[in-house]
C-alpha cells in the first residue's frame, strides 16, 4: 500500500524585504569604503579639488545609468542572483558562472575586507595600533605586500560577527540593517551640515592645488580615478541580488535602486565638499581615514573622536549589507548546479544559505591582509567588467525577447543611457590595464581561472542551463 505521507517541502527563500529595506540595502552597499577612504588617494592623484568633485559627479551619472538599466533587467528577472542570472540568459552558462566566480572574490569578499579595514583605520583614531600602516608583520613589497596586525585582526572579527548574524535569518538581519543605515544617513547628513555651519574650515582649500603623486597625464588619471570612484558607487545593484526575497519586485526593485542611487549621489558630493572645506588637499594625500582627519580639523580632537566612532559605525552597515547580498549570488548559482552544491543548501530553521555565507566570510577574512589601494583597483576593475557586460545584455534581450518588459526611463533617448555606461566603463578598464597593470591583470586572471574551473570542473550541461533564445 503506497504511503500517504507527503514529503516536507524543501526550505527556500521568503519574500520579506519591502521598499524601505531594499533601499536601505542599496544605500548601505554603496555608502562605505569608497567615500570614507578614497578621497585622500584621489587628492594625490589628481591634485585639484575641482577634478575630484568632477570625478565623483561623473561617477554619479555613470552609476545612475547602470541603475536604470539594471532596473529593467530586475523587473524581467525577479529572482536572486543579479549579474549571474542576466549573463546566463544572455550569453550562456559559462558567463554566468564567471560572474558568480568573480563576485565571490572581487564583488563581495574583497569589498567586505576593504570596508572592514577602513573600519579598523577609523578606530585607529583611538588606538594607532589598529591602523593598517602600523601592522606588526609585513611580508613582500609594493603591490604584493601582505600586512598582519591588530587592524587586520579587528577587521576579521567584524566580518566574523556579521557572518554569524546573517546565518540567523534575513528578517533579523534586515532589521539590524535598517537601524545601521538610518544611523549612517544621520551621521553623514549631520557631518555635512555641521561641518559647513559650525566647522572651522576654509573655502580657499577649493582653489589650492596639491603636488600630484601620479606621473600620469590628468585626462588619463581622471579615467583611472573613476575606478576608485566606482568602488564608492558600487552597490547600486544590490537589490537585484535579493530579488527573490523582495515583495512585489516589479515595483520595489526599480524604485529602491533609483532612490538609493540618487540619495547616495547627493551624499557623496556633500561629503567630498566638506572634506575639502576642512582639509587642504596637500594634507589629505594618501590618508585612508579622511573623515576622521576632516572632523579633527573642523571641530577639534574631542568632537573628532565622536565623529570617528560614528563613521566607523557607518562602515559597519556596509559590511553587513555586503555579507547579506553576496551569498544570494552563490545560492542562485548552486541551485543551477553552477557552483559548489553546498551553497544551495538553505537552513530549514533560519531560511538562509548558511554554507554560502560562511564560505564568503572565510574568504573575506583572508583578504584583510591585502593592502587597501590594491584591493580598491582590483575591485573597481572586476566590477566594471561584469556590470558593463550586464548592461550590454539589455540590447540582447530587447532584440531576442518579444515579451520583454521595457522600462520607460530607459526608453528615454534610447540607447543613450546603456551605451554611455558601456563606453565609459570600457575606457576605464583599458586605462586600468595600461596604467595600473598589476591589480587590473590580477582581476583578469581571476576571470581566466574562473573560465578554467568552469571548463574542467563545472561544465553545466546545455539541457540544464541553455541560452535564452
Amino acid at each position: 500500500m503506497p504511503s500517504s505521507i507527503t514529503p516536507a517541502p524543501r526550505p527556500g527563500l521568503l519574500r520579506q524585504i519591502g521598499f524601505f529595506s531594499a533601499t536601505a540595502l542599496v544605500i548601505s552597499n554603496m555608502v562605505g569604503t569608497g567615500i570614507f577612504a578614497t578621497t585622500g588617494f584621489m587628492a594625490g592623484d589628481l591634485g585639484s579639488a575641482r577634478l575630484i568633485l568632477a570625478c565623483w559627479g561623473v561617477g554619479a551619472l555613470f552609476a545612475l545609468a547602470g541603475a536604470v538599466t539594471y532596473s529593467e533587467l530586475g523587473i524581467n528577472f525577479p529572482s536572486s542572483g543579479g549579474e549571474y542570472v542576466y549573463l546566463t540568459h544572455a550569453y550562456g552558462p559559462e558567463w554566468g558562472f564567471m560572474t558568480g566566480w568573480v563576485s565571490f572574490f572581487a564583488g563581495f569578499s574583497a569589498p567586505i575586507a576593504a570596508a572592514a579595514l577602513a573600519f579598523s583605520d577609523y578606530l585607529g583614531y583611538f588606538s594607532p595600533a589598529l591602523k593598517q600602516a602600523n601592522a606588526t608583520l609585513v611580508i613582500g613589497s609594493g603591490a604584493f605586500t601582505l600586512r598582519l596586525g591588530a587592524g587586520q585582526m579587528t577587521a576579521s572579527a567584524l566580518i566574523a560577527a556579521f557572518t554569524a548574524l546573517n546565518c540567523l535569518g534575513v528578517g533579523r538581519t534586515a532589521k539590524v540593517q535598517n537601524v545601521l543605515t538610518s544611523t549612517k544617513l544621520i551621521v553623514i547628513a549631520g557631518f555635512v551640515i555641521l561641518g559647513f555651519a559650525a566647522g572651522t574650515g576654509d573655502w580657499r582649500h577649493f582653489s589650492e592645488p596639491a603636488v600630484r603623486t601620479s606621473t600620469v597625464g590628468l585626462p588619463t588619471q581622471f579615467m583611472i580615478s573613476l575606478l576608485w570612484v566606482m568602488v564608492g558607487y558600487s552597490g547600486w545593484n544590490a537589490a537585484t541580488y535579493v530579488a527573490e526575497e523582495v515583495r512585489r519586485p516589479e515595483r520595489t526593485l526599480p524604485a529602491a535602486i533609483a532612490a538609493g542611487s540618487l540619495i547616495v549621489a547627493v551624499l557623496y558630493l556633500g561629503l567630498n565638499m566638506v572634506f575639502i572645506y576642512a582639509t587642504p588637499l596637500e594634507n589629505m594625500k594618501g590618508v585612508i581615514a579622511v573623515g576622521a582627519l576632516s572632523a579633527s580639523n573642523l571641530f577639534g580632537p574631542r568632537v573628532a573622536g565622536v565623529f570617528s566612532a560614528l563613521m566607523a559605525i557607518s562602515i559597519v552597515s556596509t559590511v553587513n549589507a555586503m555579507v547579506t547580498v553576496g551569498p544570494r549570488v552563490y545560492y542562485a548559482m548552486a541551485k543551477n548546479k553552477a557552483f559548489f552544491p553546498g551553497a544551495a543548501k538553505v537552513d530549514p530553521r533560519w531560511h538562509t544559505p548558511v554554507n554560502a555565507i560562511l564560505s564568503q566570510g572565510a574568504c573575506a577574512m583572508v583578504m584583510t591582509v591585502t593592502p587597501f589601494p590594491a584591493l580598491v583597483v582590483y575591485i573597481g576593475f572586476s566590477l566594471t567588467l561584469f556590470t558593463v557586460l550586464s548592461v550590454a545584455s539589455v540590447f540582447v534581450f530587447r532584440r531576442r525577447r518579444a515579451r520583454w518588459q521595457r522600462l520607460r526611463a530607459l526608453d528615454f533617448a534610447w540607447p543613450l543611457i546603456p551605451a554611455s555606461y558601456i563606453l565609459v566603463g570600457t575606457c576605464m578598464m583599458v586605462y586600468g590595464v595600461i596604467w595600473q597593470p598589476r591589480a587590473s591583470l590580477t582581476a583578469l586572471a581571476t576571470v581566466g581561472v574562473g573560465a578554467l574551473v568552469y571548463h574542467y570542473w563545472v561544465r553545466v550541461p546545455a539541457t540544464n542551463q541553455s541560452r535564452d533564445r
